[in-house]
């Protein structure tokens, strides 16, 4: 039986502390070595001057230009290898992360408002991986010799190091005022950019409108306008770490020159040689070399420290799995108690005490006008949205007892905003489980009513969907979607206006849909705009304003008129949303 894979295994990455600290271990000893090892410059600087020309010996000169060259050899290795664990340490970063940073756009909306680009989390690990894995956090790695090379400086004679020590106090002043002037720019450019891009989002999946309204000039209009307050914040950011990295630069080559004026000063006083002359200057300038560095790295170094700052921010909407016990699969009820439920992130409540229940075999349709909550109600009870108050349980068990895979298991789900994913129509309806058997799938389209007009299709069941589904009609979208909420036999299914797309064939599809699954003994849960699909429902919730005007048979319910449902008190959180 061959299966329909959408995705490749997940890689497993090592724990995410232990990698790290292995990482930075080896990395900083590796910094260590090539630290040490640059201070062959200076001595074969100091050997030739002092020791070579005196003597005139050729062979003094070949052994210490093999010495240097095997040394200088082995520190380049040590680079690479240091560069190359660098890499790795970001890799190992990114793997631990992907996933988390996967949930993350995948639920954001659904545990908070979102304003900004959906897919910034991810931008935001690849700078952090970015900066990891180049030349910006290798600079830190030296920072903490500098103290050992102004301690080499002092030992030469003390005005080497008073000189490096002034420019040494003088970088750190540099690289406290790029820090003061460029982080609030930073994090104002990050948020202007985020600002762009959800424009830009906003703009491709709304194309038709904007064309045929002619909304195209004026959204581009504020398009430019967030373009230009990004570009012009990063201009301002980039202008000042270029001023304070110039300064820098400039500074450690005067300082070098001053050094060697120092040195040749010294010298004709007497109290150095002209090779300790050379190899000092060398040393001054490698003293200050990191300070330079981690001055020119800073805006990388901000940006990386913002980004994960963000992400921890929104980590924090999505701790890690506890542990569960596996429960029975439900086969029996479906109790709701005392719903209150918001939007995520919002204060208004779109639901309040809703309450019923319903035993297996059962449809349930939710009527009410617009924006009474129908739409809130699905997602409480397939668990996309945690309500405030109250339980919805299957079995007497509350969904969140149950674990994701045993949720997926139990639950079919059509949502109102049908979607489909990129990959073939089998995929889709097999809800993307690359060990799906075909009997599975072509059962779930049967029930749906859509195997035959799969069939027709190109391909059939490896036709390709395409971004969102849009190489199909919207009724064809909406009846592959049911296919899916169908797919594995769950107990409950729940479907948002499933007809809203559908011709009468697809309408008649969707009523024998409803009655297999009571039949199979499911509880089916519909909310209904068009009353058609009420001939095969058997209890009816009436919803007004976020509250449950009437709960009953069907033909009870809908015989006598609602009672009337008082809006809110002013102490009472109003609805502020639609559906």
């Amino acid at each position: 039986m061959k299966t329909h894979n959408a995705v490749s295994a997940p890689v497993v990455a090592p724990p995410l502390k232990t990698a790290l600290r292995r990482g930075l271990i080896g990395a900083a000893l590796f910094s260590g070595v090539i630290n040490i090892l640059a201070l062959i410059g200076p001595v074969f600087m100091l050997e030739v001057y002092d020791r070579v020309i005196p003597s005139q010996s050729v062979p003094t000169l070949i052994a210490l230009g093999l010495l240097a060259l095997g040394v200088y050899a082995l520190s380049g290795l040590l680079d690479i290898i240091r560069s190359r664990i660098m890499v790795r340490i970001a890799s190992s970063l990114d793997l631990a992360l992907s996933s988390k940073v996967f949930s993350v756009i995948a639920g954001a909306s659904l545990k908070a408002p979102i304003t900004g680009d959906a897919l910034k989390p991810a931008q935001e690990l690849d700078q952090i991986r970015s900066f990891i894995g180049g030349p910006g956090l290798v600079a830190f790695f030296d920072l903490p010799w500098m103290p050992v090379y102004l301690a080499v400086c002092f030992y030469i004679h003390p005005l080497f190091g008073l000189l490096t020590t002034g420019l040494m106090i003088i970088l750190i002043a540099l690289t406290v005022l790029t820090d003061r002037q460029t982080r609030k720019l930073m994090q104002a450019s990050a948020d202007a950019l985020n600002k762009r891009n959800h424009l830009g989002q906003q703009a491709h999946q709304n194309a038709e409108a904007l064309i045929a309204m002619g909304m195209l000039g004026n959204t581009s209009a504020i398009w430019q306008q967030t373009h230009s307050s990004f570009t012009t914040l990063q201009r301002r950011s980039i202008d000042i770490g270029g001023f304070y990295g110039g300064i820098s630069k400039t500074l450690r080559h005067v300082v070098q020159s001053a050094a060697l004026a120092l040195g040749a000063w010294l010298v004709i006083k007497g109290d150095l040689s002209a090779g300790t002359m050379i190899a000092a200057s060398i040393i001054v300038a490698r003293t200050l070399a990191p300070a330079e560095q981690v001055i020119a790295a800073w805006r990388s170094f901000l940006s990386a420290r913002i980004a994960w700052n963000k992400l921890l921010e929104v980590f924090a909407l999505f701790p890690d799995a506890q542990s569960k016990t596996e429960l029975p699969a439900a086969h029996s009820t479906l109790q709701v108690e005392g719903i209150f439920a918001a939007p995520p992130g919002a204060q208004r409540l779109t639901l309040q005490n809703i309450t019923f229940m319903v035993s297996a075999g059962t449809a349930v349709g939710v009527v009410g006008p617009s924006a009474s909550g129908k739409s809130s109600l699905a997602r409480v009870l397939v668990n996309a949205w945690t309500p405030a108050r109250g339980h919805v349980r299957l079995d007497g068990a509350p969904l969140d007892l149950l674990t994701e895979q045993a949720r997926g298991r139990l639950i079919g789900y059509l949502p109102q905003s049908v979607g489909l994913f990129t990959g073939t129509v089998a995929q889709n309806i097999a809800r993307l489980d690359p060990l799906a058997q075909d009997s599975a799938i072509v059962s779930a389209a049967q029930l749906a009513g859509v195997h035959e007009l799969i069939l027709q299709l190109p391909q059939g069941y490896e036709t390709q969907v395409g971004e969102g589904g849009v190489n199909l009609s919207a009724g064809q979208r909406q009846r592959v979607a049911l296919a899916r909420a169908l797919f594995g036999d769950p107990f409950l299914v729940v479907l948002d206006e499933p007809n809203s797309n559908l011709d009468a064939e697809g309408e008649q599809a969707l009523a024998k849909a409803i009655q297999a699954v009571k039949a199979r003994g499911a509880i089916v849960v519909v909310i209904a705009h068009r009353t058609s699909i009420l001939s095969v429902i058997d209890h009816v919730l009436i919803l007004e304003n976020g509250m449950q005007a009437a709960f009953g048979p069907k033909d009870v319910v809908l015989k006598r008129p609602p009672a009337p449902v008082p809006r809110p008190a002013n102490h009472v959180v109003e609805m502020g949303v639609s559906n």
